[in-house]
């Protein structure tokens, strides 16, 4: 079982590699915020997983923190006038 979550992890953070690469390239405002809410659902599953593999329990209080956090964030782009180049 310790194993899987393992590569559970290891495929988790290469996906966030993938969204580096998102980031870098994203044309528009929009498509790097789609890898920055990736990049925070991602961390969520990383420290969900790493709370049961090392039994950490404190690491589900951080994950819910990311959650409320990303939260904020999307609400707060969205929220923005968006700018005529972008549309």
């Amino acid at each position: 079982m310790s194993q899987i979550l393992g590569l559970a992890v290891l495929f988790l953070l290469l996906n966030l590699v993938a969204g580096l690469w998102r980031v870098a390239r994203g044309p528009t405002a929009a498509d790097r915020m789609l890898a920055a809410l990736l990049f925070g659902s991602t961390t969520v599953a990383v420290l969900l997983i790493m709370a049961e593999w090392m039994a950490m329990p404190a690491l589900r209080s951080v994950a819910l923190l990311f959650v409320m956090l990303a939260g904020i964030v999307t609400i707060a782009f969205f929220g923005l006038p968006a700018d005529e180049d972008e549309r």
